[in-house]
């Protein structure tokens, strides 16, 4: 088996257009971003003024992510927040028992899989995500009530995404077996599965009870168009 060389997690958004992914990226040259109908993530080579770049990408979506390093920018964009998340790794196939029918999702599937996800983590999931890689779901009375799938992908490595739940169908294990279901999926492909969540998430106890572990902290930082702090200020006004 070939040896993976997992710093390139260091600065995963980077990697995945460089690589696997090349074919979504918007290149500035230094600076990379997926185009904003897939997913509005960027990331960018060490020593790169990325302020023209960040600049130039504003101009086709409103809200965007920049992950890893803190990027430079103008004042033309509010720093929105830092969400510091935890990127966690898991090196084995998950042994568990999986007893819903799991359905690898289609293009039939794409609104009610977009529905479901900005339901329970609205603002990250977009109509064209779902092109990425393969999304699953566990369907009953044939609504779709639990989802999971893949979203960066490098050569060697492929992020667990979108692990979500119907709040009306949660507590019954739809997402430990999901999140199986997608892992097995990734090593059947000799790749290694990871993933990000908040680290104040109350999903990184399940995610470490499934196998895996924290290999660092990552932040992930939101960017807005600079007249939004006038939007802001009028509504809290």
């Amino acid at each position: 088996m070939k040896s993976k060389n997992d710093n390139f997690l260091d600065n995963p958004v980077w990697y995945s257009l460089s690589q696997h992914h090349q074919n979504f990226a918007i290149d500035y040259g230094g600076t990379k971003f997926y185009h904003p109908d897939y997913c509005p993530f960027g990331g960018f080579e060490k020593g790169i003024d990325t302020t023209k770049h960040l600049d130039e990408y504003s101009t086709l979506i409103d809200n965007f992510f920049v992950v890893g390093e803190k990027p430079e920018y103008s004042n033309q964009l509010i720093l929105k927040k830092e969400l510091m998340c935890l990127q966690m790794i898991i090196d084995n196939p998950i042994d568990a028992k999986i007893n819903e029918r799991i359905i690898k999702l289609n293009i039939e599937h794409t609104d009610a899989l977009f529905q479901l996800v900005n339901l329970v983590q609205p603002g990250y999931f977009k109509k064209k995500t779902s092109s990425m890689g393969g999304y699953f779901g566990i369907f009953k009375n044939d609504e779709l009530i639990a989802v999971g799938g893949e979203r960066m992908q490098m050569n060697d490595f492929v992020e667990v995404s979108a692990i979500v739940t119907h709040p009306n169908h949660t507590g019954k294990g739809y997402a430990s077996q999901l999140i199986a279901h997608v892992v097995n999926t990734i090593f059947h492909k000799n790749k290694t599965p990871y993933l990000h969540v908040v680290e104040t998430n109350p999903a990184v106890r399940l995610y470490e009870k499934l196998g895996f572990s924290t290999r660092r902290k990552i932040s992930f930082w939101n960017f807005t168009k600079g007249n939004d702090r006038v939007q802001q200020k009028e509504i809290t006004d």
